[in-house]
């Protein structure tokens, strides 16, 4: 490890303070307070550089929301009569929409802004007291700082354990799945599809680090199986699903693709 980077180091072998992620989200949420007093205390050249640091976000905060709204164009078209003028040199009574953006890009874009249409758009927040067991460690069980995962987690196949004893997070053998029930909803059929990775777990970023799967859980999945492919001819390998059960309950994972 490169000179000076203790603190990466330190949080490598000892993982973080409890309470980290609740700090953090409460200070993000005080973040735009402390922006509106210091605009009010700001004067002179400060003040104007402060200003436009705000405008350029600005600008860049809605240039990206306008891509991901979905934009349409409207045009108009009249009934082609034989021997009529070409319909681009003459003015067009019947309005049809013609989206801008193809389906792949639409997409992608989505994916990447983290917007999809899924199946179950609300789910009750996990807490840490639900996900997480103490387990009390050392000779005489006094400390606990180890947490063992009480909910079904997906594991990449090259994770390497580490020790036990400087392990924070421990995710039991027996919970740890990697393939799901996913039903395609145009088909009405139902894969048994090997999982790639857990994208996004609505309830906290660090069950989405740990790869805890709780229900309205958006996961990635192999669907090479299945023969979809692009427009470009291209076979589709991964893509996503939500999952609409309580695995730790059912002993499975059920999952609804996100098309």
């Amino acid at each position: 490890m490169p000179q000076n980077e203790y603190i990466e180091r330190s949080i490598k072998l000892h993982g973080r303070r409890l309470d980290y992620e609740e700090r953090k989200r409460k200070k993000e949420a005080r973040e735009p307070k402390k922006r509106a007093a210091m605009a009010r205390k700001l004067r002179g050249m400060k003040a104007k550089l402060f200003q436009k640091q705000r405008r350029n976000e600005k600008i860049q905060m809605k240039k990206k929301i306008q891509a991901h709204e979905e934009k349409k164009v409207k045009k108009t078209t009249e009934k082609v009569e034989d021997g009529a003028i070409p319909a681009y040199l003459m003015d067009r009574g019947v309005q049809s929409s013609a989206k801008v953006l193809s389906n792949m890009i639409k997409q992608k874009r989505k994916e990447k802004a983290g917007k999809w249409d899924v199946p179950i758009p609300k789910v009750r927040a996990q807490s840490d007291a639900e996900v997480f067991k103490v387990i009390r460690s050392g000779k005489t069980k006094r400390k606990a700082w180890k947490r063992m995962v009480t909910k079904v987690t997906y594991v990449g196949e090259n994770f390497t354990r580490k020790p036990p004893k400087f392990e924070r997070f421990i995710r039991p053998m027996a919970l740890r799945f990697n393939k799901a029930h996913v039903t395609h909803p145009e088909l009405k059929a139902t894969f048994h599809l090997p999982i790639i990775g857990v994208k996004k777990n609505p309830s906290s970023p660090m069950y989405t680090s740990l790869g805890v799967i709780t229900k309205g859980t958006v996961i990635e999945v192999n669907i090479s199986e299945l023969g979809l492919v692009t427009q470009s001819g291209k076979v589709v390998w991964g893509k996503y699903a939500q999952v609409t059960n309580n695995p730790e309950n059912d002993g499975c994972i059920n999952a609804v693709l996100l098309v």
